[in-house]
């Protein structure tokens, strides 16, 4: 039997930019995405903390430490400048595996989006 499982976490970042004409996808800081073992093209899923919205979408690499959390497309409108997110993936595995499997999970400083 296989199981999904939350893969990576950024817990707690806030948007920094909503570009509502650029194709769709998040852009996320190169070192958020490393300490959280995200990798670009990866699913993702965001969870605003501020109105409820989730959305489903793709990882696209950021500016190393820049601290940048870009809704891009149409999930542009699901979030708002200084809104605060979640940010996940998720793993599909054994059942066996999936019960000592670690998730990669990061609380990033929620003013400046980057590692503490």
């Amino acid at each position: 039997m296989f199981i999904e499982v939350v893969k990576s976490k950024i817990h707690q970042a806030k948007i920094t930019e909503a570009n509502l004409y650029y194709v769709g996808s998040i852009t996320i800081d190169e070192d958020l995405m490393d300490a959280a073992n995200l990798i670009a093209n990866e699913k993702v899923q965001v969870v605003n903390i501020n109105n409820g919205e989730r959305l489903d979408t793709y990882v696209i690499k950021g500016e190393r430490g820049s601290g940048q959390i870009c809704l891009n497309g149409p999930a542009a409108r699901k979030c708002s400048v200084g809104d605060i997110v979640i940010i996940m993936s998720y793993a599909t595995m054994d059942f066996e595996e999936a019960k000592s499997f670690k998730p990669s999970v990061i609380f990033p400083d929620i003013e400046t989006n980057r590692l503490v």
